[in-house]
């Protein structure tokens, strides 16, 4: 099953849900931030310059202006419903294999961005079909989303497989639901659910590495 879309929709109804000045887990940002950040990079492709460091101002000042005209309910349920219907026809994230990689885990992070940040929120059961599918796409960039631990890292599914995702001599393993490592790898710690194996100086290493994308 393509689980994008209907992620999407879970994400735009968190959303509305929260309403426009909710905190989120994405430093500085409230809830019309994160809105136009997921609206922007769908639909303005001046968004990927910044991945250019020099150029980040230019991208955030883009999230500030728009997030700025969402400062009313009314302008935020229209940015949120923007966002919800997707990008333009032409842009490669209308081709499913795309979508999927730029998209099932963002929408999956974010969505737990807005719902953890509040003081009282518990996890979601996902469906087992959408867990293997958050796994596969974790399992393509974890060595990438680990880089900055200077240890090796295994991921372990409770009761299911492992997998490497960065040797050393001295390793770490990260015990938890697909959901909650996708979450510790993209460094929202606090609010992940998972447990850990290894020598003690390793854990605190790992805690204080950095880990993201």
């Amino acid at each position: 099953m393509h689980y994008v879309a209907p992620s999407r929709e879970v994400l735009a109804e968190t959303l509305l849900a929260a309403g426009h000045d909710a905190p989120t887990l994405c430093e500085g940002w409230l809830t019309r931030d994160l809105a136009a950040h997921l609206y922007l990079r769908e639909h303005n492709p001046a968004m990927g310059l910044g991945l250019i460091p020099k150029l980040a101002g230019f991208t955030e000042r883009l999230v500030r202006e728009t997030a700025e005209r969402a400062a009313s309910p009314a302008g935020y349920e229209a940015l949120v419903d923007r966002f919800r219907a997707g990008p333009p026809a032409l842009s490669p994230m209308r081709v499913g294999a795309v979508d999927r990689s730029a998209n099932l885990i963002e929408y999956f992070v974010h969505t737990e961005d807005v719902r953890r940040a509040t003081t009282r929120w518990a996890p979601r059961a996902l469906d087992e079909d959408y867990a293997d599918a958050l796994w596969e796409e974790l399992l393509k960039r974890a060595a990438l989303l680990y880089r900055g631990a200077d240890l090796g890292i295994v991921l372990v599914r409770p009761g299911g497989p492992r997998h490497v995702a960065k040797r050393a001599p001295v390793s770490v393993a990260i015990i938890g639901d697909p959901g909650e490592l996708l979450l510790h790898a993209h460094g929202r710690r606090q609010q992940a659910l998972v447990t850990f194996e290894g020598q003690p100086d390793a854990v605190a290493l790992l805690e204080t590495a950095d880990v993201g994308p």
